[in-house]
């Protein structure tokens, strides 16, 4: 999936952020946008896409062959080496705080 890329903002745009980020909360209007402070159905990382980046990587073929026969027919069997690495990063994080 490409990454669809926004237009810039006009310079009428900036300037009326930028007004808005200078207002003090006080004078904000939230009357019509109550605040929500109960999210039972909410879902972290929903929308949430890294960023991929393509390379060329060796990888041992017995490594390769064990992904793909965890997945049916090897169909995403890469996005399950991401999220074996994703996991090793995160314990390796863990292991590096709690020393």
């Amino acid at each position: 999936m490409k990454k669809v890329s926004s237009s810039r903002l006009t310079a009428k745009q900036r300037a009326e952020l930028a007004a808005l980020a200078a207002l003090p909360d006080d004078r904000i209007d939230t009357a019509d946008i109550p605040e929500v402070r109960d999210w039972p159905d909410a879902k972290r990382g929903l929308f949430y896409r890294p960023i991929k980046k393509q390379l060329t990587l060796r990888i041992d073929a017995d490594v390769i062959a064990w992904f793909k026969n965890q997945t049916p027919k090897g169909q995403g069997y890469q996005t399950q080496m991401n999220v074996a690495l994703r996991d090793y990063i995160k314990r390796q994080a863990r292991l590096r705080k709690a020393s």
